[in-house]
């Protein structure tokens, strides 16, 4: 990891470096696009996060992959970063408001903010920088300035939960249990845990299903004491919606999958199929994920501000926008599931199947209990 990559230092020094490495950012635009074709207009982006930055392998790493794409550029070949975009990590909470207020003192032409937790800082420093755009992801900001991506997480959610249903009956498993494991409570994470919970639910009406909240994004020790323990238990899967501490549970999944245990991790954001690969045979232990392309709001804002088009308000992406997906990577889930699979993704998008989206209606459905730790 270089140290440019995940800006962990403290807020003083941060103003000192990010004000320098912006200051090339500008000259460098100002002074033509090196080659790459911008069509007449030579944006600068920074992208600011935080949990386990752009290398979570996750939420943010999907962000990141559509702003290097973008430009030309592949996560693993940054060409243009320092000239036309750049990542602002936020290593604590406190740091979120004044990370936000550094980056828009820069003058670049698009923010983006990925994660609901951003949702006050843009809110506030928005309105001091009423000409500088932004984008914030899973969070509605309105602001005339703000462009808002949200995620039907929960369409995409229940069919992995369906899928890890459907495994479990193929694998001849006697009432099998599940296991979801959230990051930080909000509606965000809440559509996944309810979307999950209803998928399974669809297959396996009576299956129990297991909760638990990190209150955290960088943790993966939390989830993987979990997960040792729910396969211990007898879980048969477990779907994490947690940024980079749902590492844990996969890094548990190869484990216990090496150990002989017939169990399953479910991924998230992005198909993480070779972070569950655990021998020579290119096994995984990552049975599907549930793909949240964060890249195609910000491929969309970008391009539509390439073409002075920006507009803030809010777009849902949902199935029907290819917002959401589900990951075919591993062979273990066959034809026969996929096609199940693809039969209620039609009935989502066509309306036959109504997911759900809050704790009240899983409440009220008997999916979720009093004591859950979701929150709307």
């Amino acid at each position: 990891m270089s140290n440019l990559n995940v800006l962990t230092v403290s807020i003083k020094p941060l103003k000192v470096l990010m004000a320098a490495l912006l200051a090339v950012v500008v000259m460098a635009c100002g002074g033509g696009g090196g080659g790459l074709d911008t069509s007449g207009a030579n944006l600068t982006v920074l992208l600011v996060n935080e949990g386990s930055g752009i290398d979570d392998r996750s939420f943010n790493a999907a962000a990141w992959r559509g702003i290097t794409s973008f430009f030309g550029d592949t996560p693993e070949n940054t060409t243009y970063r320092g000239r036309f975009y750049n990542d602002l990590f936020s290593s604590t909470a406190d740091e979120r408001m004044p990370n936000v207020r550094l980056a828009s003192e820069q003058g670049v032409d698009l923010i983006i903010a990925t994660g609901f937790t951003f949702a006050e800082p843009v809110y506030v420093v928005s309105a001091d920088f009423p000409n500088q755009r932004y984008l914030i992801i899973d969070s509605f900001v309105d602001r005339a300035n703000v462009a808002s991506a949200l995620f039907a997480e929960h369409e995409g959610s229940f069919l992995v939960g369906a899928a890890a249903a459907l495994k479990a009956i193929e694998d001849g498993i006697v009432n099998p249990s599940f296991g979801f494991i959230g990051g930080m409570a909000g509606p965000v994470i809440t559509r996944f845990q309810v979307g999950f919970v209803q998928g399974v639910r669809s297959v396996l009406p009576n299956a129990e299903i297991h909760e638990f909240y990190a209150n955290a994004w960088g943790a993966p020790q939390l989830a993987m004491t979990q997960a040792q323990q729910w396969y211990n238990s007898g879980v048969y899967a477990i779907f994490t919606a947690a940024g980079g501490t749902g590492m844990g549970a996969i890094v548990q999944a190869r484990e216990a999958r090496v150990a002989g245990q017939n169990v399953w991790v479910l991924g998230v954001d992005s198909d993480q199929h070779e972070d569950g690969i655990y021998n020579n045979a290119g096994n995984s232990a990552v049975l599907t994920s549930m793909i949240k392309k964060v890249e195609t709001p910000v491929l969309y804002t970008l391009n539509r501000l390439r073409h002075t088009e920006f507009q803030g308000g809010l777009t849902v992406y949902d199935l029907a926008m290819d917002g959401v997906d589900i990951a075919r990577s591993n062979p273990a889930l066959g034809p026969a599931i996929l096609a199940q699979i693809d039969t209620m993704r039609a009935q989502i998008i066509g309306g036959q199947i109504q997911v759900i989206s809050t704790v009240a209606q899983a409440q009220a459905l008997g999916l979720l209990g009093a004591n859950t730790a979701a929150r709307d």
